[in-house]
Order: structure tokens, then sequence, then C-alpha cells
């Protein structure tokens, strides 16, 4: 049977992912903290702990994949009119945002995703939050298990 301690405990796991926007890497730090501490005093802690650390990694993953294919569109584009060998400095330097390409397009879309992806990743979090404050397990949609 679960205490309310427990299920306390697993809520601020899922919760502490939000600590990224106060500390650099802290939807890391704080689930490894919270879940390394506790991940023998229940497997109802230490599923949510995996889960949580698991969905954290499988986001980053899928955020530098987004980053190196939108990237190099954005460069391209940036540099396709700029002669790169007789760069005079920045009095000559200007970026014509009269006809846009199908490159900018295609990283403005990925971009587009990216977003979308943050706000479906903040709703995650809260719902899955919400699941262990109810003592339900949850398992995040399209996570890659890193912890088993």
């Amino acid at each position: 049977m679960l205490d309310n301690h427990q299920k306390n405990i697993a809520t601020f796991i899922h919760l502490s992912t939000f600590s990224r926007f106060i500390i650099p890497f802290g939807n890391f730090i704080g689930p490894i903290i919270l879940w390394a501490a506790n991940k023998e005093k229940s497997d109802f802690i230490d599923q949510h702990g995996k889960q949580a650390i698991n969905f954290q990694i499988s986001i980053l993953l899928y955020a530098i994949i987004i980053g190196t294919i939108s990237v190099p569109f954005f460069i391209f584009k940036l540099f396709n009119s700029m002669d790169i060998i007789d760069f005079r400095g920045f009095h000559d330097f200007h970026i014509n945002v009269g006809e846009p390409s199908p490159l900018l397009y295609i990283g403005g879309g990925l971009g587009a995703i990216a977003i979308i992806g943050f706000i479906i990743e903040l709703a995650l979090i809260v719902r899955a939050s919400l699941s262990a404050r109810d003592g339900n397990i949850y398992k995040y949609p399209l996570t890659i298990n890193f912890l088993k």
C-alpha cells in the first residue's frame, strides 16, 4: 500500500524537472537527486524516477537531433549571398529578407516543431506528476528506456 510520502516524492521527482528554468541542467539534477536518495524505499518511487530521467534524456536527444537538422538550413541561407573570401567587415554586411528561400521555410518548420514539442513536454510532465499524486504508474510516450 502506498502512503502519501511515497506519492509526494514521486510527484516531486516529476515536478523537479521544472527546476531547469532556475538552475542549468536542473531537469536532470533534481530528479536524479530525489530518485537516488529514495529509490530503495519503494518500487513506486523507483519506477517514477526512472521514467522521469529517461524522459528528460530522450527529450535532450530529440532536441539535439532537431537542432542538428535545422541549424544548417539557417546557415546556408545566411551565407548564400555572402562572399566569404572578399568579406570587408560589417559595413558591407547585409541580409536580404525580401525573398525567403525554401531552406528558411524548412528550418522554420523544424523550429515550430521544437516549440510544439516543448509545450507537449510540459503537459506530459504535469500529467505524470498528477498520476504520481494519485498513486498510478505513468509511462511517458516516445521515451527511450536508458535506465531499466
